[in-house]
């Protein structure tokens, strides 16, 4: 760059043989005393070194000489101001380049360094050359670095020390030397040619801005040292880091063409801070909908809180992406979880409200409460200390009370608890590795479309994904990889947690879960889960085994297809009921169909069993169910049968079930077999004019002989005579104290064998 070419500006200063009119004996400002007419200066026609040139005699302790045009400052142009002298007679003085600094108000900007290095003349007649260079920014080899609040200069030079010399000087010149320090053929700008200090204290968010401007199209250098932001800074310029910036937490720095981790981690010279800055911009409204690790592995020493780094952002719903890196934790004391404990009262006609928290200040938003009455997964919302009150996730099952519950706060890899509602954030391609000592994500209160793809959780301590209210609406779970930390132990002693859903339309599709407590606890309904493969198992003999999912609302309207279900159960409850007994109000246990899946067991006790139904309160019962078209398989010892309802609360009102289709399964080492409608043969061997079968064990959940779909006579019916009779019985289901026998009431007595198509339910 030259400006006296690029801009058509003239900097170079008349020579004095063309007048001292526009040479001033002061600051060459408009109005001050001029060399024109001094007493002690004359100009020499003809020396024999520099031709026409100017004579002073030096009469005073700082002689000035100073161009009264002004010489314009241009952020990111190098002015080098030089002059030849030589002493000539008397005492010997010295000479400095020297400039007076105006604002755009044409005042003097103060405090900014106006003279380059003095050079003593030692020898009469010798030439001496002096120089000094000045400009925006503080760089090496800058004498004069005035920063953006001067405009123009007046430039020439001083002679100090001793009186009563003669000195002549053959000319001033000031010239355009920017090409010394940026070459022209790099198409980069650097933000001290536009005043920036990188001092870690002077604001240089100008100098920034300033230099994006310049670079047009080009790339921004921000070079060794600390520079402090303060307010939003968006830089639409590539830019390279060298030194680092440093801002107050609000600030949002938006690199919109270096928008990716490793440009934000040299930005803020520190890879957590870096991550943060990051995400703070990517919520911040910028123009890209993607923050790329670029392969990077990000290390945290602490939970990434987005409330903390991004405190102006209550809720975010526009799509945005972090993809392709790792976030590991490192070990440290800010991953320990926080535990209290308080007494409360709870009344389920405020289902979501805990009251008189004794302990309420201690609690942490975000805490899974555990306790007497509380079902799996329930988590504090909110929390009101004036009030002392807890928003729930999930209400309390065990009725109206004052109780002392446990408070556990998990600490997170990534923490949106603190924001009221984050929609649309995908994750792609994301290593969430907690290193044995973190959980990976927790969701914010509210929210929808929330998306996991490809991505792995390795070793959560305690949680993978954890939702504390409704923002798991339509969460999407996709490819991914979920490795326990609590791959090591047996399944009794397991307490980790892939999963949990507090809303509705989740999407958990092709992802594979290694030996947690529980892959996933639903609740919610519209439920897709299909393509899964969730891992139970452990290596102890007849080893005890647990639900891999759990869903906790009775009417889920739920399919489960597809999926590879191995050493693990499907259990479902209606534990986040505030009234846990049916009260003819509401759905009872419906909607969940479990279609084409492979259900593998092995080496475990024989009680275990694939489908499990436990209510928490009286009077429910099934009223729609479809298991179709599954295998159930187990090895190295068989199983008693597939499915049982656990009693241990409540039993289900058999009475009432209808709409359960148990059909097209195959079994292999399962003692019973399981279907409804359930085919059973029966023979009579001796006439009689009433037949009874024996109980029923194959129908599902061991429930009632309610109807009888079909009798077909499968022998000839023949009389204690032998004589052929063709007849119909008249059927009687619910026989017997088990109420799982059936009756056949024949006209005459008859022998023969039939086969009964029965069911346990009732289409009404």
């Amino acid at each position: 760059m030259n400006i006296a070419i690029t801009n058509g500006l003239l900097l170079m200063p008349p020579a004095f043989r063309a007048g001292l009119g526009a040479w001033s004996r002061s600051d060459g400002r408009s109005g001050s005393p001029t060399w024109d007419q001094a007493a002690n200066a004359s100009l020499v026609p003809a020396d024999q070194d520099f031709g026409p040139c100017l004579e002073i005699a030096k009469q005073q302790t700082t002689t000035s000489l100073r161009f009264m045009g002004e010489t314009p400052m241009i952020p990111g142009v190098y002015l080098r101001v030089s002059a030849r002298v030589k002493a000539v007679a008397g005492a010997l003085a010295g000479v400095r380049i020297a400039g007076w600094a105006g604002n755009a108000s044409r005042g003097a900007v103060a405090g900014l360094v106006t003279t380059g290095p003095t050079v003593a003349l030692r020898t009469y007649g010798e030439v001496v050359e002096v120089s000094a260079i000045v400009g925006v920014g503080r760089r090496s080899g800058v004498d004069m670095p005035w920063g953006t609040a001067a405009a123009y200069g007046h430039f020439g030079l001083d002679l100090v020390g001793a009186n009563g010399g003669a000195v002549r000087i053959e000319s001033i010149r000031i010239e355009d030397i920017t090409a010394a320090f940026v070459p022209s053929l790099l198409d980069w700008v650097d933000v001290r040619d536009f005043g920036a200090v990188g001092d870690g204290v002077t604001n240089d968010r100008a100098a920034f801005v300033a230099a994006d401007r310049a670079s047009r199209g080009g790339a921004v250098l921000v070079p060794e040292g600390v520079f402090f932001i303060s307010g939003d800074l968006s830089i639409e310029s590539r830019i390279r880091f060298q030194g680092r910036i440093v801002t107050p937490a609000a600030t949002r720095v938006s690199l919109m063409r270096s928008f990716d981790f490793p440009t934000y981690a040299d930005a803020f010279g520190d890879e957590t801070l870096g991550l943060q800055k990051a995400i703070q911009a990517l919520l911040g409204y910028t123009d890209h909908i993607s923050l790329d690790l670029c392969g990077r592995r990000v290390d945290l020493e602490a939970p990434l809180i987005v409330t903390e780094l991004a405190p102006t952002t209550d809720g975010f719903s526009n799509r945005r992406v972090i993809q392709n890196g790792s976030i590991q934790a490192k070990p440290g004391p800010a991953w320990e979880v926080g535990r209290t404990a308080s007494p409360a009262s709870y009344n389920p006609a405020q289902p979501l409200l805990l009251s008189a928290v004794t302990n309420v200040a201690a609690i942490e938003v975000g805490s899974r409460i555990t306790g007497n009455g509380v079902g799996r997964e329930v988590y504090v919302t909110a929390r009101d200390v004036a009030k002392k009150t807890l928003t729930l996730s999930q209400p309390f099952y065990g009725g109206a009370g004052t109780r002392t519950y446990a408070f556990e706060r998990y600490r997170y890899l990534i923490d949106f608890s603190g924001m009221r509602e984050v929609s649309r954030l995908n994750f792609a391609k994301i290593d969430f590795n907690s290193g044995r000592v973190a959980s990976g994500v927790m969701l914010a209160p509210k929210g929808e479309m929330i998306q996991f793809s490809d991505c792995y959780f390795t070793r959560p301590v305690n949680r993978g994904i954890t939702s504390i209210g409704r923002g798991c609406q339509d969460l999407l779970v996709d490819n991914c990889q979920f490795l326990s930390d609590d791959m090591d132990l047996p399944a009794q002693q397991r307490t980790t947690i892939a999963i949990n859903t507090n809303a509705n339309d989740i999407k958990i599709r092709n992802n594979r879960f290694v030996r947690f407590a529980h892959f996933l606890v639903a609740n919610g309904g519209g439920h897709i889960i299909s393509g899964n493969h969730w891992f139970q198992g452990d290596g102890s003999g007849e080893g005890l085994r647990y639900a891999g999912l759990v869903l906790t609302q009775p009417n889920v309207q739920t399919t489960v297809t597809g999926n590879y279900i191995d050493n693990a159960s499907i259990e479902w409850t209606n534990e986040h009921s505030a009234l846990p007994n049916f009260t003819g109000s509401e759905f009872s246990f419906g909607g969940l169909t479990l279609t084409g899946n492979t259900f593998l067991c092995s080496n475990t006790a024989p009680w275990f069993t694939w489908i499990t139904v436990k209510p928490y309160g009286t009077g429910h019962f099934i009223q729609g169910l479809n298991v179709v078209g599954n295998v159930f398989k187990a090895l190295f010892g068989n199983i008693t049968r597939i499915d049982r309802v656990d009693t241990s609360i409540a039993d289900l009102n058999y009475a009432n079930m209808r709409n359960l289709q148990f059909e097209a399964n195959t079994f292999n080492g399962v003692n019973t077999y399981v279907a409804n409608p359930l085919m059973v043969q029966h023979t009579q061997n001796t006439a009689a004019a009433t037949w009874t079968t024996p109980a029923l064990a194959g129908l599902p959940f061991q429930g009632w002989a309610k109807s009888v779909q079909s009798v077909v006579t499968e022998t000839p019916l023949l009389t204690a005579a032998g004589v052929r009779s063709d007849a119909s019985p008249t059927v009687t289901p619910e026989i017997g104290s088990s109420r799982r026998q059936i009756r056949l009431s024949w006209a005459q007595p008859l022998r023969g064998r039939v086969c009964i198509y029965a069911r346990m339910d009732r289409p009404n």
